[in-house]
């Protein structure tokens, strides 16, 4: 929603019309499959970033199914009702469990009997005929063959011969893949380039950029660290053969002029070439981000991914997920209503306007300021419910990750409750705002949607820096109160510096929000020995956080990234059980691991 809010207000800026610039906005608004699997091959790219990446292509591609039926009955002046729009996504629905269920219980069973004839030809040829025929079936039904085809590199690897074939398919796709590119090549015009050489800069800025900052905070609010949040913004950062389709399909309907066309090819050109560029350099990228994020931000950003863990594996309540399926429809309910009164508003405000000057005798200059104002004052309470309601929900969540002691004994995890409170606020504000700002952009003169949702959001922020700064200070206390615990451990085993694996349990009950912590002691073969934790790049490298380090009698509350490690610290490390994993290898691996875990 948010770049197709940006690429319609592109194209509104140079003069577009409504229909070119609501294009434009979609043209933009999807990622390439085909350039973003080919780089990730080239580059080698796997574990949860490939995961990431590969499950919001899905998710585009569907949208882009929906759009597409949108677009179409928009352009050709029918509309698009709410039953027509549901029929729509009915019918996807039936054809992806259909098709999935259906080819579970054939391919997989089809593919295993061709690789029992030991035939590397006859496998060959059978899966990419398997392929062919899904990507034709779903475009037969009016959907994107690229969906077709991942459906069915699906519906293979369930077969567990996955591996093999890959192997066997790399030279055909190699092949496709040089055809896709010189295919985009050849489209390219370089007169209509030429002439409309600024849109193309201003759309590639807005790809790169707004692709990286949406994809970057979407990833990261749902619990992915700062580094893997990052890497997946740069990853997603053009466009493809779906901006192909669409701009295409304006051209087949009339709603668009010839220059559309080969702008996008040439957006999606340009992206094209900056895409492995982009990938190649989001390492050290994401690690520079970590580095400059103010303290108060570094300490939110390396908790937030253990609290959501905890919310995921907290025991499931049915009153929790009641309420909370109940405030997340209060949410779409007000959002809805508020675009019915917006629109409606703006579609009948010149009828409007005339019933009531011929049955009132007054200055008619006025009417139109009078019926605005009562939609105002009608959508001033959906606004607030908004607000309301997406703090009751971060309520909610915030004490299922991090539970409210009962009995009005002191609740030491109130601090980071309050925090993870204010951030889902926010996320869910934003996740609502911007599809309801992009949806009804087209029919306000102006940005006063942008502008309101700008200021929710920046009054939200300001909370939310608040609540960082305190949780700033509470990681401080609770570092006082970890090295305490490691001292105590030491002077109890006639102070052997190696720390029990246990030793911080008592500290997790009395402070459940700082993200497990747990003790890791360097030996004096360590490769963090005599290192600084900046040259480590522990956090950006793992998402895992020191709080504190036990140094012989002293310690050291929330290290600085100067401070040197040395043989003999017990470190105090904090995050999600994957990060505090990485980072254990990292501190006891040996000095080539170490070194390649350093920022490039």
């Amino acid at each position: 929603s948010v770049m197709v809010w940006l690429g319609f207000i592109v194209g509104r800026a140079f003069g577009w019309t409504m229909l070119e610039s609501l294009f434009t906005g979609c043209c933009i608004a999807i990622s390439s499959t085909t350039i973003i699997a080919k780089a990730f091959d080239e580059q080698n790219v796997r574990g949860a970033l490939r995961s990431i990446v590969v499950g919001i292509l899905i998710v585009e591609d569907l949208i882009g199914i929906l759009l597409m039926a949108m677009l179409t009955a928009v352009s050709s002046g029918s509309g698009l009702s709410a039953s027509e729009l549901a029929m729509t996504v009915g019918k996807l629905a039936a054809f992806l469990v259909g098709l999935v269920v259906i080819g579970l219980l054939v391919v997989p069973r089809v593919i295993r009997s061709i690789t029992k004839l030991q035939r590397p030809e006859t496998t060959l040829v059978s899966s990419i005929g398997i392929c062919f025929a899904i990507a034709l079936l779903a475009q037969a039904f009016g959907y994107s063959v690229a969906l077709g085809a991942f459906l069915a590199g699906s519906l293979v690897a369930e077969s567990g011969e996955g591996k093999d074939i890959e192997h066997l398919v790399q030279p055909v796709r190699d092949l496709f893949g040089a055809v896709f590119f010189v295919s985009v090549g050849m489209l390219i015009d370089p007169a209509l380039i030429r002439e409309h050489w600024m849109a193309i800069v201003v759309l590639t800025l807005v790809v790169v950029f707004g692709k990286i900052i949406s994809v970057t905070l979407g990833a990261f609010f749902t619990g992915n660290g700062t580094r893997t949040s990052v890497q997946a913004g740069l990853s997603l950062s053009q466009i493809g053969e779906f901006s192909f389709i669409i701009a295409g399909l304006g051209l087949t309907l009339k709603a668009t002029g010839t220059f559309l066309y080969p702008v996008a090819v040439a957006v999606s050109a340009i992206t094209t070439l900056t895409t492995p560029w982009l990938i190649r350099a989001s390492g050290p990228l994401a690690n520079w981000v970590d580095r400059k994020l103010p303290a108060p931000l570094q300490t939110f950003a390396s908790l937030y991914g253990s609290w959501v863990e905890n919310l995921r594996t907290s025991p499931r309540q049915k009153t929790v997920g009641a309420n909370v399926r109940r405030m997340a429809m209060m949410l779409l309910l007000d959002a809805a209503l508020l675009t019915i009164i917006v629109i409606g508003t703006s579609v009948m405000l010149p009828q409007v306007t005339a019933y009531i000057d011929s049955r009132i005798d007054w200055d008619v200059t006025f009417t139109p300021m009078i019926v605005i104002g009562l939609a105002v004052v009608l959508a001033l309470p959906f606004c607030v419910g908004i607000i309301r309601v997406a703090r009751r929900l971060g309520v909610v969540l915030a004490e299922g990750a991090l539970p409210a002691v009962p009995g009005g004994k002191v609740d030491l995890a109130a601090a980071p409750r309050r925090m993870l409170v204010v951030a889902l606020q926010l996320a869910s504000v934003f996740m609502v705002g911007a599809p309801l700002v992009a949806i009804t952009q087209p029919f306000l003169p102006g940005f006063p949607g942008a502008v309101l949702l700008l200021i929710s959001l920046g009054v939200l922020g300001f909370t939310f820096w608040r609540s960082a700064t305190h949780l700033q200070g509470h990681m401080r206390a609770g570092a006082q109160v970890i090295v305490e615990a490691l001292a105590a451990q030491s002077h109890g085993k006639g102070g052997d510096e190696e720390a029990a694996p246990d030793v911080l349990h008592g500290v997790r009950k009395l402070l459940p929000g700082l993200g497990e912590p747990e003790s890791v002691a360097l030996g004096a073969s360590s490769a963090a020995v005599g290192r600084t934790l900046a040259e480590l790049n522990l956090r950006g490298m793992t998402g895992a956080t020191v709080l504190a380090i036990r140094r012989g009698s002293e310690g050291v509350l929330v290290p600085s990234a100067q401070e040197v490690l040395r043989a003999g610290d017990i470190l105090a490390l904090a995050g999600t059980h994957e990060a505090i994993d990485a980072a254990k290898g990292v501190l006891s691996g040996s000095p080539e691991a170490t070194a390649d875990a350093a920022p490039v």
